[in-house]
């Protein structure tokens, strides 16, 4: 299929899926289909497994946003589509630049569209044309026109089968409809790369190009190598040593000093944010003294050994968080905030070792976010298959806390479990206005396409 015929299949596809309709499972379908098209139209670039991972992905994305139709699964989705194009027809450009083209190509397909030379087929006039048009279509068309007036004063029967009914058409809503169609449809299938993603795409690369020239690069023109080299040693002997003070103090104020219960939630939340933003200093620390010729320096070895213990000192200072984090669920049950605490410091381990990896193997920076990116990518897709209110409710309820009912009714995809609880201890009559389930009956009130699968399989209640 040619660029044109898919931005018209897609267009129209979106079209009929969205009329008069909210986003459910028809965006499910329509996520379906884009992968089915990249899979039919290009199925030769499919080279290695990474394509066929992406392709498993985004029918397990499609299909968890056509059951939960909920923000996890439509990133999930999204990323799952977008990264699979992107692989498929740029296999050369790294999978970090997809954000920055997303944004552009969504302000600059509003102007692309009318360069229609880019994206319109160029095709002769065919002399036959004409007569194609005048043979097969307006001939037959004025003939069944006049027969089919001599017929409708014939009979009035004949003339109700085509006069005796309206089309309720939103013609407002079909416009805007098929041109947000198209709109999306032209971004996705006629999406611009500027010539600097080529050009800087090196720059991106796992491994060093140039080692020779990286190696008798400094980082500040005013220093010697060595004098960098001695400042780094220092620099990073004194930050280990401050994170050495820093660790027993944060965890003799966890685990030994007393913290009131109705401090601990602002306590944690505090201590969690200056893990954060010391997790990230940590890695850029690392990157700034690793970006080049400390990487290939023979003589950079106690900066290395420095670096290493810096990356294992903070490993240490998550390990602290975790443990934490796990106290204040123990005393406050789970939230969606505190897994997501969790996945952060998971996330910041990983980075840890693959900054690691980095300083051993002598890679570039762009190794730990070309890595990261699908390690984010993984977390994303994690986050929109697991059903996290029911696990939540699940857990709160075997523990006895976080169990208060205005909190159970504001998670999502727990209501038999909720409902249950409600039952055995006679909540039902104390909780009275549940807005979940006014919610939950609108969802199944809803037409076929807008619908959320989920839903379809929660009993109506009585």
């Amino acid at each position: 299929m040619k660029k044109l015929h898919l931005i018209l299949v897609c267009s129209v596809a979106f079209l009929l899926l969205f009329y008069k309709q909210a986003p459910g499972l028809n965006l499910g379908i329509f996520g379906l289909i884009l992968t089915g098209l990249i899979c039919f139209n290009f199925q030769d670039r499919f080279t290695d497994r990474s394509h066929l991972v992406l392709v498993v992905t985004s029918v397990l994305s499609c299909i968890a946003f056509a059951w939960y139709g909920d923000p996890p699964s439509f990133f999930a989705l999204s990323m799952s589509v977008i990264f699979l194009q992107f692989k498929t027809q740029e296999t050369k450009l790294k999978i970090i630049q997809v954000f920055p083209l997303v944004f552009l190509n969504g302000f600059a397909s509003l102007g692309r569209v009318f360069m229609f030379n880019q994206w319109l087929p160029k095709r002769q006039i065919n002399n036959n044309l004409a007569k194609k048009l005048i043979a097969y279509f307006m001939i037959p068309a004025v003939f069944l026109i006049l027969f089919f007036i001599v017929y409708s004063f014939g009979s009035d029967h004949f003339s109700s089968l085509f006069t005796d009914y309206r089309l309720y058409i939103d013609i407002l809503q079909l416009i805007l409809i098929s041109g947000f169609g198209f709109y999306i449809s032209f971004t996705f299938w006629n999406y611009w790369i500027p010539d600097i993603c080529y050009d800087k795409n090196e720059m991106l690369d796992n491994d060093f190009s140039n080692v020779p020239e990286i190696k008798n690069q400094n980082t500040f023109s005013f220093l010697d190598r060595d004098f960098e080299r001695r400042s780094g040693e220092i620099t990073l002997f004194l930050l280990n040593a401050l994170l050495l003070v820093f660790i027993a103090t944060y965890n003799y104020e966890q685990f030994f000093e007393v913290v009131k219960t109705s401090q601990l939630s602002a306590a944690t939340h505090e201590r969690v944010n200056s893990v954060i933003f010391s997790i990230l200093m940590a890695v850029g620390v690392i990157l700034f003294y690793f970006k080049g010729g400390f990487n290939f320096d023979e003589k950079a070895s106690k900066l290395k050994t420095l670096s290493k213990l810096w990356i294992i000192l903070n490993g240490i200072l998550i390990v602290s968080t975790f443990i934490k984090n796990a106290e204040y669920v123990s005393f406050f049950g789970l939230t969606y905030k505190r897994l997501g605490v969790y996945a952060f410091l998971i996330l910041a381990i990983i980075g840890l070792v693959i900054t690691f990896l980095k300083i051993t193997r002598q890679k570039t920076n762009a190794y730990l976010i070309n890595q990261m990116v699908w390690y984010f990518y993984g977390t994303i897709l994690l986050c929109s298959f697991v059903n996290w209110g029911n696990l939540i409710t699940t857990y709160n309820i075997s523990v006895n806390k976080g169990v208060e009912p205005r909190f159970l009714s504001s998670l999502n995809f727990n209501d038999e479990v909720r409902r249950e609880y409600f039952k055995q201890n006679n909540l039902e009559s104390l909780f009275v206005d549940d807005p979940r389930e006014g919610e939950i009956q609108r969802y199944q009130n809803e037409t076929f396409l807008s619908k959320t699968l989920y839903y379809e399989f929660i009993n109506r209640r009585n």
